[in-house]
């Protein structure tokens, strides 16, 4: 799935099963929520913090698709492409960052 075809397939399931878009702000302390779950997870898999019982039945990747289907609701609602917006900001990152990180004596 292209990114185009999620945004239009999110678009589609919001105007039949979810009936319509929260507003938008709505949505941006939905997206923080999803983002604070996955941080849970990352912090309990990969860092130094012991899973709870509640936490044990974790699904990374689920945690990340709801982040990124708040997210395309956002973008569907504001009107931004997100093929677009990712086409510019990997050449944005590329000339800002083209030497940067080669010579960062950390990632050697």
């Amino acid at each position: 799935m292209t990114i185009k075809e999620a945004q239009q397939t999110v678009d589609r399931w919001i105007n039949t099963t979810g009936v319509r878009y929260f507003n938008e702000l709505t949505n941006m302390a939905i997206l923080t929520e999803e983002v604070g779950e996955l941080a849970r997870i990352i912090a309990r898999k990969y860092g130094e913090q012991s899973f709870k019982e509640s936490d044990k039945a974790y699904n990374l990747a689920d945690e990340m698709a709801d982040i990124m289907f708040v997210l395309i609701c956002l973008a569907n609602q504001t009107g931004v492409d997100l093929t677009d917006a990712m086409k510019k900001n990997l050449i944005k990152k590329t000339r800002r960052d083209s030497d940067r990180h080669k010579n960062n004596e950390k990632l050697k």
